[in-house]
């Protein structure tokens, strides 16, 4: 199966192309590019995929902006592709078929915070550091952490989650509504505020993880939360991965509401320790993070830690410092940079599956022995608590030989947790680079009502074209 598809060629008419170009350089003047490096950028995410520049960038600040463009783009059918941080691990802005990239970053307003409700709205181009930043002086956070410091409208449109989703959930359990514009120039509002609805079809759930292909993002309602009162981080290293994985799932079984819970292996915190200058021990590790009042953090604290002694789990050692837990939670987030530092001149191929929590030990050892036997620098690390784990590939695209062994073994770990009835993606998508396993997770019937989603709502194929189905 190939897992790198190659890109279209086929392109949207030039002539339609430009006159969608005069008519909106009319409104927004020097907010439209064509800068060749303007659209490279716009063109590329953080994954491996080549650029594939839009035909031209317009940034937009307002839902009546982007209606206008993609009104305009509509009636010439060009793409469009929106962009947010360009954060994303799978190809999804590439223009694929050329078309107009619309940039939503300076649509960062925190348009409302409804406190006695728990929830706020926002425009798309804010981002959950921003977001949290706003919320500072209310007691109230947004939970969901990806990592990376992504725009909110790309975490919705990616279903993004991350280290806290064992506790709070994904996107998907925090969206409560979104405005929408359509492939057609119409806006849209999936939902209203209440906590719960029975009202008709789920459209917001239909847009959380539509990655652009159904219609464009313009404002966010989300789910806010009381920060706790205690924040307790723990750390405690393994003597195999299976023994830490043992821990994961008897912790999650035996019902500890953790909030965070993330395993890497001995490769992995080799990489942190020599890029962040931590001082962990080479081995297997768990890093967690409990939530609450101050008995209640360190009561789970100490439950989890006789479920990891059980499991020979060792060096069990926990902060409440605000410091301390930062600095622990900053290495983890700079685990890609840390692989990318092994090998200077490597390219690095984040990954990511997801399985039923009890056939994770299995997933990750057979992962593990196909890098041993491949011979490619793959660090493993996990949001172990729902079964997600990530690879970290560092590959030398321009030697065919260590690329056609990546692509096996990322092949190969795929269909792995496809057979243990996991998927192809826990939280990065599919985007263009995980396309054809989209197929062999769900088999054709299933994509074929994708497909007709895709055709009743973006007639004419317009929105983010080659991403998720092909038409």
């Amino acid at each position: 199966m190939g897992i790198l598809p190659g890109l279209s060629e086929e392109r949207t008419d030039y002539g339609a192309t430009q006159k969608v170009i005069e008519e909106i350089s009319q409104r927004f003047g020097d907010r439209l590019t064509v800068a060749r490096s303007v659209r490279e950028r716009f063109g590329k995410d953080e994954s491996f995929h080549p650029s594939v520049p839009p035909d031209a960038v317009v940034t937009v600040q307002s839902t009546e902006e982007v209606r206008d463009v993609v009104q305009s783009c509509a009636q010439h059918r060009v793409p469009v592709i929106a962009y947010g941080t360009g954060t994303a691990l799978e190809g999804h802005v590439a223009a694929l078929h050329g078309g107009i990239c619309i940039n939503l970053q300076e649509m960062k307003e925190v348009v409302a915070v409804h406190a006695e409700d728990l929830d706020v709205v926002v425009q798309p181009g804010v981002t959950r550091k921003q977001l949290n930043h706003y919320l500072r002086d209310t007691g109230l956070f947004f939970p969901i952490d990806p990592g990376a410091d992504a725009s909110l409208g790309g975490m919705a449109a990616c279903r993004a989650s991350g280290t806290n989703a064992v506790k709070y959930g994904t996107m998907r359990e925090n969206v409560l509504a979104l405005t929408v514009v359509l492939a057609d120039g119409k806006v849209i509002k999936t939902s209203k505020r209440a906590r719960k609805s029975a009202a008709g079809y789920d459209l917001t759930r239909l847009f959380v993880g539509s990655e652009g292909t159904l219609g464009i993002i313009t404002e966010i309602t989300l789910r806010l939360y009381g920060v706790p009162e205690s924040i307790i981080a723990a750390v405690c290293v393994f003597p195999d991965v299976s023994s830490a994985v043992d821990t994961v799932i008897e912790t999650i079984q035996y019902g500890v509401p953790v909030a965070r819970i993330e395993l890497m292996d001995d490769r992995m915190i080799q990489a942190i320790n020599d890029y962040s200058g931590t001082n962990l021990d080479i081995a297997p590790t768990i890093f967690l993070e409990f939530h609450g009042t101050v008995e209640y953090a360190r009561e789970q604290s100490e439950i989890v830690q006789q479920i990891a002694v059980e499991n020979s789990g060792s060096n069990f050692n926990w902060t409440a410092n605000s410091e301390e837990r930062a600095k622990l939670w900053q290495a983890r987030h700079d685990a890609a940079y840390a692989c990318k530092a092994l090998r200077p001149n490597g390219t690095i191929w984040a990954t990511d599956v997801c399985v039923p929590i009890s056939r994770l030990a299995d997933c990750i050892s057979e992962t593990r022995q196909d890098i041993k036997e491949s011979n490619i620098i793959a660090p493993i690390v996990g949001h172990v608590g729902d079964g997600n784990f990530h690879l970290t590939l560092v590959v030398d695209h321009n030697d065919r030989g260590e690329q056609a062994r990546a692509e096996a073994l990322h092949e190969r770990m795929v269909m792995r947790a496809l057979s243990m009835e996991g998927t192809c993606t826990g939280e990065h998508g599919i985007g263009h680079g995980k396309i054809n396993f989209l197929l062999a997770e769900h088999g054709r019937d299933v994509v074929s009502v994708m497909q007709a989603i895709k055709q009743t709502l973006d007639p004419h194929n317009i929105m983010n074209p080659g991403k998720i189905v092909r038409r």
